[in-house]
């Protein structure tokens, strides 16, 4: 059996979310369940850079937790891990043209990898690393 571990995000429009997931990083849509007050969602799954993404609106008017906001972004950052470091470049191109604010643009680190970050609209962190090639020495 395989193991795994799934983000949660909690957003103020989850709808709006989805589209710009679709849009920022060609995330599919699996499923969504509307909330009873026919405006929200309760929950929806993603399928994002072949691993799982699970997001719901906020319902802090019953307890809930509160959804981060653009101005005050979440603790807690996603990070989507690629093969090779043009994807790094290629993603954070197409999720800042898709309303992604640049947090790091794309560079080399002095861990090995290309890593980039950026926030969505909706408040949530996002990096981007792929490991660079192995040099000779």
């Amino acid at each position: 059996m395989s193991q795994s571990v799934t983000p949660y995000l909690t957003v103020k429009g989850a709808a709006e979310a989805i589209a710009f997931y679709q849009k920022a990083f060609g995330a599919t849509e699996n499923m969504r369940m509307p909330a009873q007050d026919g405006k929200r969602l309760l929950h929806a799954d993603l399928t994002l850079n072949g691993g799982q993404l699970f997001l719901s609106d906020e319902f802090s008017d019953q307890g809930g937790p509160a959804a981060p906001q653009a101005d005050r972004p979440s603790a807690v950052a996603v990070a989507l891990a690629f093969d090779q470091p043009a994807q790094v470049d290629a993603t954070f191109k197409q999720a800042v043209s898709a309303g992604a604010k640049s947090l790091m643009e794309p560079a080399d680190q002095f861990w090995g990898a290309r890593f980039a970050m950026v926030t969505d609209p909706f408040g949530h962190r996002w990096m981007l690393n792929a490991p660079l090639g192995q040099s000779g020495g």
